[in-house]
């Protein structure tokens, strides 16, 4: 597989996620077992269900897969200089700035009167300091710094990942097993002690403490095959993963259903207790783990089948990608608030946000791009 057309499929890919956290984000206040409007579906509980358990995890996963090319070609302090222009600058200005405006959507709706720079004094001064979803940037800063202190300690420290990749050429089956086994170790530690509710705050920084291992796994399973070659690895074009993609489609099907039969156990046959039997976290925590590293197979298996000399609107999206997950969060409260009272059906509203997030946050990136310096950052 040529390079360039590795770098369409992985494009694509990213793309792609980004249209996901648009669609979770759109459609969770319409969900049935925590909706803040008045109305809506259960469908939206399997979407935001099945999103939340694997996109943030793949995003982690995408962003380790460069970073040992780009320590490769660059001093561990200029790489640095790099990620904190790229991540940390535009990181501070959504979490000081467009943060506080979209939460400010959902403040109103309790107090109306609340004028919009005591909101904001408050949030910065006070506190509670929402994240939103920036929270991804500032963890992935700290990925990015853990990668360079293990560079500096040996280029080679992931080169066995990249090995094990390589066995996935001919056999995914056998990549996809040291990521489950991997994912497992570092999850099921701490969502048994912390519980999935727990979250670690600090100012606006904020992640959900049982999923930090986590993120960090699929981070660094990416690097280790990003540092060799994709076209002899698991994620290569030529390999078996992509001429499998219905098999992996199918098993991602199948262990997300083992998760709704773990949520229908806890709430029809356990009736929701306050303690869980101790059985039952390791048992969901798995499935979780197992639906997880299989959709991730799954859609980059539908990636790399794509046909890369033929134009998408994820290759027209993709310079913009990255400002569109910047800049959508504000865009998609404030189209939530101005449709809460409006009597239309759930599936009405969601689509409309969902659609309008994408066409405003687009249009409002694509005018940022054109401002002088703005492309070295966004």
């Amino acid at each position: 597989m040529s390079r360039d057309s590795r770098n369409v499929a992985l494009d694509r890919v990213r793309t792609f996620l980004t249209l996901v956290v648009l669609l979770h984000h759109s459609v969770i206040p319409y969900t049935h077992f925590g909706h803040t409007d008045s109305t809506s579906w259960l469908g939206f509980d399997v979407i935001v269900l099945a999103t939340d358990s694997f996109f943030m995890a793949m995003f982690f996963f995408l962003s380790g897969l460069f970073v040992w090319r780009g320590l490769e070609r660059k001093s561990p302090s200029s790489f640095l200089r790099e990620r904190l222009l790229r991540l940390a600058l535009p990181g501070a200005v959504a979490a000081i700035f467009l943060i506080p405006i979209g939460y400010y959507a959902l403040a109103v709706r309790q107090t109306p009167d609340l004028q919009f720079l005591s909101f904001w004094w408050k949030t910065v001064t006070v506190g509670p300091w929402p994240s939103g979803p920036i929270w991804f940037i500032w963890l992935l800063l700290v990925f990015d710094t853990i990668a360079t202190v293990l560079y500096r300690l040996s280029p080679a420290l992931l080169a066995p990942i990249g090995q094990i990749s390589r066995l996935g050429f001919e056999a995914p089956a056998r990549f996809w097993l040291f990521f489950v086994v991997s994912s497992e170790v570092a999850y099921l530690p701490l969502i048994l002690f912390f519980g999935g509710s727990h979250w670690l705050t600090f100012g606006p920084f904020a992640v959900q403490t049982s999923r930090i291992l986590l993120y960090l796994c699929y981070f660094l399973i990416g690097a280790g095959v990003g540092a060799s070659d994709f076209s002899t690895g698991t994620l290569s074009r030529d390999g078996r993963l992509p001429k499998n993609r219905w098999s992996w489609a199918s098993a991602s099907l199948i262990f997300y259903a083992a998760m709704w039969v773990m949520i229908f156990i806890k709430r029809q046959v356990l009736n929701n207790p306050a303690s869980l039997p101790l059985w039952y976290p390791p048992i969901y925590a798995t499935c979780f783990v197992l639906f997880s590293v299989s959709i991730l197979f799954a859609i980059f298996a539908f990636g790399l089948n794509s046909k890369s000399d033929r134009r998408t609107v994820l290759d027209i999206m993709q310079a913009d990608a990255y400002g569109i997950f910047l800049v959508h969060y504000p865009i998609t409260l404030w189209l939530q608030y101005f449709l809460l009272d409006q009597p239309l059906p759930a599936i009405v509203k969601a689509m409309t946000v969902f659609i309008l997030t994408i066409l405003l946050s687009w249009g409002v990136i694509v005018r940022l791009r054109k401002i002088p310096g703005a492309n070295r950052v966004l």
